[in-house]
């Protein structure tokens, strides 16, 4: 398996190639490795619909400019979509905070959105 090197604030940590997702997730996997149930399609598509939204909002604030929310809105509609399931890996029996799964969902769509632009996924 090809992989990737990201790093985040601890430290460095390999990802498969062919995923989005990032740092966070993959360090999910390894602490939070329990049972086999994985996120139901309901919650996942309900996080691309609020990453979208916030995307939509910020731009309207003079937060994000347009060219970055319309990435995020691509990205984000594939995910609602359903395209990108097989990059939230994350079990259902994580913290309860959900922090993971926020931050599956932001490396998804953020590296998704970096790859529809023409960029290297992992990169910033």
């Amino acid at each position: 398996m090809s992989t990737r090197t990201e790093t985040d604030s601890m430290g460095e940590i390999d990802v498969p190639a062919n995923r989005y997702y990032g740092a966070q997730t993959a360090r999910s996997l390894i602490h939070f490795n329990i049972g086999t149930e994985t996120m139901p399609h309901e919650i996942i598509r309900g996080m691309g619909i609020l990453k979208k939204a916030s995307a939509m909002v910020n731009a309207e604030l003079g937060l994000l400019p347009e060219n970055i929310k319309d990435l995020i809105c691509q990205a984000a509609d594939e995910v609602i979509e359903g395209k990108l399931d097989d990059h939230f890996p994350l079990r259902v029996w994580q913290t309860g905070s959900g922090t993971q799964s926020n931050m599956n969902s932001n490396e998804v769509i953020a590296n998704r959105a970096i790859e529809i632009a023409g960029g290297t996924i992992g990169s910033k």
